[in-house]
């Protein structure tokens, strides 16, 4: 048994319609007067609506900031914290997916303008305290509610991130019914991210642990039996709330043990291209298993047979993550989602820019079970090309 520290948020409420309950869980946090995070498209489907009721039942004030994009920049976070400090909000509650819960986390710090954005950026450099924090996941994917990461765009193509226990919610609220109406591809895309989180976390070089390789396990069991079902039958609402679960319980296990080189790579296609997150995970992950089986060939094959279950796998562990990394490769072609880079707009000349952009990643790669040399990216690449 290693030494470890593990960390996570204190309370979850799962169940189908638990978001109607907002108002009560924000007036237990002493929150009065609520700023709620979120996007046009989740207003737009009126997803806050029950959310909304439970605030007004409970007589808190809110304010509604609506402006937050796929991959943020600090621009939306900074817009976002001077109309929170002229609402006076003592209460932050992020809803929908990773970029609102991201800035939901960040403003939760920032309202207080204890510190500055810039300084901020990196590992513990949080010295404050922050407002309560909820958060209501409306994908099963990016598992940030229960990360103690924010990620945000600072220029053209590059992103910076914000890590600290600080970020970590009071509460969370799984709403599976809140997940119903996503699209296949959105939900194909966000649940192999969610697996790409527990296979990382898993096999990841610094912080493994006991308990984040648990929650992995249990992750990728309810993820792997219920992805295919969640895609190509969006109400089926026990299917959704098992790849909420899953997505979260990832969620925690890479905030304790880091995720590496898969989304090392992944990194620059959404940069460069704006290639959703989720997919850009997909297009590399069957390679990086392929690169790592030398060294997480024995890891891999423990999750294969909980992928894979009842499939009678090699005795070769490089030989079962073959399989593992076939399996994935077919399960992105299943849901629908492109598997090659070339089929992205991609060229083949942009590869070496894109494996220089990832070796820019070293907070990820040294998480890697496997080194990653520049030659070894561009590999990678051009096998997923």
């Amino acid at each position: 048994m290693n030494d470890f520290l593990f960390s996570t948020v204190s309370d979850v409420l799962s169940g189908a319609g638990t978001s109607r309950q907002l108002g009560a869980l924000a007036g237990n946090l002493g929150i009065g007067r609520a700023l709620l995070v979120t996007d046009p498209g989740i207003i737009q489907f009126g997803l806050l609506d029950a959310a909304v009721d439970s605030l007004k039942a409970s007589n808190i004030d809110y304010h509604i900031y609506s402006d937050v994009v796929a991959d943020p920049p600090e621009s939306v976070v900074m817009d976002a914290v001077r109309i929170a400090q002229e609402f006076a909000c003592d209460g932050v509650i992020g809803f929908g997916g990773g970029s609102s819960m991201d800035v939901a986390k960040l403003l939760a710090v920032l309202i207080k303008g204890e510190q500055a954005l810039a300084d901020i950026y990196g590992v513990d450099q949080i010295t404050g305290g922050r407002l309560p924090l909820i958060q209501v996941p409306t994908t099963a994917g990016t598992g940030s509610e229960a990360t103690m990461v924010s990620i945000i765009t600072t220029g053209e193509t590059t992103k910076a991130g914000v890590v600290s226990r600080t970020l970590l919610a009071d509460k969370i609220i799984l709403d599976a019914a809140l997940t119903t109406g996503l699209p296949a591809a959105v939900t194909a895309a966000t649940g192999i991210d969610a697996m790409v989180h527990a296979i990382e976390a898993f096999t990841s070089k610094r912080l493994k642990n006991p308990l984040s390789d648990m929650l992995a396990r249990e992750a990728l069991r309810l993820m792997a039996g219920n992805i295919e079902t969640a895609v190509k039958q969006g109400d089926n609402l026990e299917a959704r709330s098992a790849m909420l679960l899953g997505a979260m319980l990832a969620g925690q296990a890479f905030a304790n043990a880091p995720v590496a080189a898969v989304h090392a790579l992944a990194y620059p296609l959404g940069g460069n291209y704006h290639i959703p997150h989720g997919l850009s995970n997909s297009l590399v992950l069957p390679h990086v298993l392929r690169f790592n089986a030398p060294q997480a060939g024995e890891l891999y094959a423990e999750l294969a047979a909980i992928i894979l279950p009842g499939q009678r796998l090699p005795e070769d562990a490089i030989a079962t993550t073959g399989l593992l990394a076939d399996y994935f490769l077919a399960l992105a072609e299943d849901l629908g989602l492109q598997t090659k880079l070339q089929h992205m707009n991609i060229a083949a000349t942009d590869l070496p820019m894109l494996a220089d952009e990832a070796m820019l990643q070293q907070r990820l790669l040294i998480n890697n079970p496997r080194e990653v040399s520049l030659e070894d990216a561009l590999a990678i690449y051009t096998q997923a090309f």
